[in-house]
């Protein structure tokens, strides 16, 4: 399909720390969080804690290396700060202690791969009940096959244990990934046999064909089968930390998270804005196609190469149709038990 021919061509991370044992958990007082990184070493920290005080900021390296000895900030309960000088690491993590309730920890969710600039973290986003998804257990992308040798040996310090890759075995062939030491990968084609295949000639065609897409997605045996075999997987604390991508990282890639954050209990208009952020960090690839095409084929392969709502309006649609609501579609259809997700990957 026109799809196989083109891919080629909300900053943040949110953990929080478990209460000693036989402790009651103390609640997470912050409504938003985020850490954006401007340039090496600096980072622009904005959070929203209602009835906070003061909230005091620590970092580290790693999540478990948080140093409290030395805070690099503070703020009141509603606060924007910048904290620089910070030297270099794979990754900062920003641990933010309220003055009551529990701390939080927040990063850059770009992981900032010079090779795959759609590598980000999976999780990190409020349910409406309050939880938050647990960070640095699950992260999405494009394709590994161009990823650089740092790159590879910074998935490798971060702890990547399973690759699960969505493409078709001819995509896997053309540009098989490269995966980091010590990492385990699974392959699942879930498109599989009988999607749309039809070249559009209008944008509108295009869009189409990209709605009909997501329709598949939901509705084929393949699709079905390789999504339960990725949130199982997820849902296996062991086989943490899992990476699950397609090609472009935004359509079969998009769905999943979609169906992730969904099946956690996040809210439907932050699940659109993950979705939707791929072209934010696709932007520049996307840019860099069309600029290589005829004018008049431009606008028809733009809806190829961007995620719209609509599309993922489609495949919502498509579960309330064959499935009668998502939680149907996950128990009969995927097979997947969320209270399993829950409990492995919300704090």
């Amino acid at each position: 399909m026109l799809i196989k021919t083109v891919t080629a061509l909300l900053a943040l991370t949110l953990t929080a720390a478990p209460a000693p044992a036989g402790a009651a958990p103390k609640e997470i007082p912050f409504t938003a969080a985020t850490a954006t990184q401007r340039d090496a070493g600096s980072f622009a920290l904005s959070w929203s804690a209602p009835g906070v005080r003061q909230v005091t900021v620590y970092a580290g390296r790693t999540q478990d290396g948080i140093d409290y000895g030395h805070p690099v900030g503070r703020g009141e309960g509603t606060s924007a700060i910048t904290v620089s000088g910070l030297g270099a690491a794979d990754r900062w993590w920003f641990r933010l202690v309220p003055d009551h309730g529990a701390g939080l920890t927040v990063a850059d969710r770009d992981l900032h791969l010079a090779s795959a600039p759609n590598f980000r973290d999976a999780g990190g986003y409020r349910t409406a009940d309050g939880h938050w998804v647990r960070m640095g257990a699950v992260y999405r992308s494009s394709d590994l096959s161009a990823l650089s040798e740092a790159d590879l040996a910074k998935l490798r310090r971060l702890g990547i244990r399973t690759v699960d890759d969505l493409r078709s075995p001819a995509e896997r062939e053309q540009a098989p990934d490269r995966v980091p030491a010590g990492a385990t990968a699974h392959t699942y084609d879930v498109v599989g046999t009988g999607g749309p295949d039809t070249d559009p000639q209008t944008p509108e065609q295009a869009e189409q064909l990209m709605m009909d897409t997501e329709v598949h997605l939901v509705r084929a045996a393949s699709a079905q089968a390789g999504y339960h075999s990725v949130l199982a997987g997820i849902a296996d604390r062991r086989t943490h930390n899992v990476l699950y991508h397609c090609t472009a990282g935004k359509d079969r890639t998009g769905w999943t998270s979609a169906v992730l954050l969904t099946a956690l209990g996040v809210p439907r208009e932050t699940v659109y804005a993950d979705y939707l952020a791929s072209n934010t960090y696709r932007a520049a690839a996307n840019e860099a196609v069309l600029s290589q095409l005829p004018e008049d084929v431009r606008e028809i392969v733009r809806p190829i190469l961007e995620v719209r709502a609509k599309y993922l309006d489609s495949g919502f649609a498509e579960v309330a149709k064959e499935f009668g609501g998502f939680d149907r579609y996950l128990s009969a259809g995927l097979h997947v038990d969320p209270a399993a997700l829950r409990a492995a990957l919300l704090v």
